[in-house]
């Protein structure tokens, strides 16, 4: 397994040196990935962990604060090292599990990452990042470096493509889906097959609030974490303060 400070990759004489939960995290998500009777929906997830271009990382308890640190800690080193990792790299990080809470109770503690990240951040963020959520263009950054966040939980059950056995982060930056997109034709059945899996593989349609970035009636935020069935959060719970590292 190689390691940079908290990241590794997927297979190692290493992982004994992991917890018996982080390796339990690990296999399940090794099978997920790699189901052939229900493929998991997200094509160009699988296609990174089969290329081994994903990263992992733990971190503890997400009602914890010592877990924001963690995961500032493993995303600073993935945010440096990303661009080695190939065109599919994505960070994935697995949190220690938390006992019987609700889909809401794990949205807030989601969000509770994201605000803590930002506030231990060292680097602002970029200027031609927008800093109002409902702004098209906005989207998480840390380190400098712009991002997708995924949520997959425990609690979710009828949307399967964001269940997992523990609080569950996936991490994409911008440039990775900028290269997908550049692949025109592909890219465009490729998303088209995500959707159709998607059908398939949840036990409800397909959340309203997916979307494509830069399209005037999307808002990223909505998409980090969706709730199991259509509803949605009222309001961001992420402000930014513009010219600060700090949210209100």
């Amino acid at each position: 397994m190689t390691k940079i400070s908290h990241l590794y990759t997927a297979s190692s004489s290493s992982l004994q040196s992991l917890e018996d939960w982080q390796l339990n995290a690990l296999d399940k998500f090794q099978k997920k990935m790699t189901d052939k009777e229900k493929p998991f929906p997200c094509i160009p997830a699988t296609i990174g962990f089969a290329k081994n271009q994903l990263r992992y990382g733990f971190a503890a308890d997400p009602g914890d604060p010592a877990s924001i640190q963690q995961t500032a800690s493993i995303l600073k080193e993935f945010t440096k090292h990303s661009r080695d990792f190939g065109s599919y790299t994505s960070l994935i990080i697995f949190y220690k599990h938390k006992d019987n809470l609700n889909v809401e109770e794990y949205e807030q503690l989601f969000w509770d990452q994201l605000t803590g990240l930002s506030e231990i951040d060292e680097v602002d963020w970029p200027n031609e990042t927008p800093k109002d959520p409902y702004d098209p263009l906005w989207e998480f950054c840390f380190h400098g470096e712009k991002y997708f966040m995924y949520c997959a939980t425990p609690a979710h059950k009828n949307r399967q493509s964001r269940h997992f056995d523990t609080m569950m982060l996936a991490i994409t930056p911008r440039w990775v889906l900028q290269e997908f997109m550049k692949k025109g034709t592909l890219a465009s059945r490729i998303k088209n097959q995500v959707r159709k899996r998607l059908l398939k593989y949840d036990a409800i349609p397909i959340h309203p609030d997916l979307n494509s970035y830069g399209s005037d009636d999307n808002f990223e935020w909505k998409q980090y974490f969706l709730r199991d069935d259509d509803t949605a959060i009222s309001k961001c719970p992420f402000h930014r303060l513009p010219g600060t590292l700090k949210h209100k």
